[in-house]
């Protein structure tokens, strides 16, 4: 199957769960993730439509992007793998989205760094809700004093949601349960720093989107349904 055919097939699945869901389709972004993928596939998945594209790996995304992006109008490269304090320059110079903030050290290293780049970069804060890796802010509490701290760089950040990784099983309870732990997690920051915008929910992969949708996602991941191999 060809990337656009399957985006295709990805498309229309997103939008049946937005219909049984009760949502409207502009609610939720579909992201492409293309770590593992050539230049030809992104190419690929851009002419069939896709604009928002994520990468885990700095090093790899900067290779395949740095120069291709300003040959894709309104394309759009997101982080969402672990990100070390020692790669924070080139992430804050390359994406317009850090998703895997886990941590105060990487926010202020990203504060500095989008200074100096005279930018302001959007993030996300992972939350741990279950998903087998240890990344993401631990619990409620830990997620709040990085929320605060974020707050704190509104010149170089801006501070737009939430991100987690669901459990990787067949079983829908626990994957149900990360997200609805995730949505909570915002409505409790959202009370905490009113002034503040939390409206971004990236949550939900190949093998759990649907169910991320009915949840409340506005963002969905996808990788091995777009490309075939790759990150899910």
């Amino acid at each position: 199957m060809s990337v656009r055919d399957a985006l295709e097939r990805v498309t229309e699945r997103l939008d049946a769960a937005c219909a049984r869901s009760g949502r409207r389709r502009d609610e939720v972004a579909l992201m492409a993730v293309t770590k593992f993928q050539d230049r030809d596939a992104v190419l690929e998945a851009y002419g069939a439509g896709a604009r928002l594209f994520g990468e885990s790996r700095v090093q790899e995304a900067a290779a395949k992007y740095e120069d291709l992006l300003p040959a894709l109008p309104g394309a759009e490269l997101h982080m969402i793998g672990s990100l070390q304090a020692n790669k924070a320059k080139a992430a804050a110079g390359l994406f317009s989205c850090i998703q895997s903030v886990d941590r105060p050290e990487i926010i202020g290293e990203l504060a500095k760094r989008a200074a100096a780049f005279g930018k302001r970069l959007d993030l996300l804060l992972e939350l741990h809700t279950g998903e087998d890796s240890k990344a993401g802010f631990p619990d409620l509490d830990s997620l709040l004093r990085g929320a605060e701290f974020a707050l704190s760089f509104t010149a170089s950040l801006r501070l737009r949601g939430l991100m987690t990784m669901a459990p990787y099983t067949v079983d829908q309870a626990p994957v149900r349960a990360s997200f609805r732990a995730l949505a909570a997690a915002r409505n409790r920051l959202s009370e905490h720093f009113p002034e503040a915008d939390f409206s971004v929910l990236s949550m939900g992969m190949t093998n759990d989107f649907e169910i991320a949708v009915e949840e409340g996602s506005t963002l969905v991941r996808i990788g091995t349904a777009i490309f075939a191999e790759g990150s899910r």
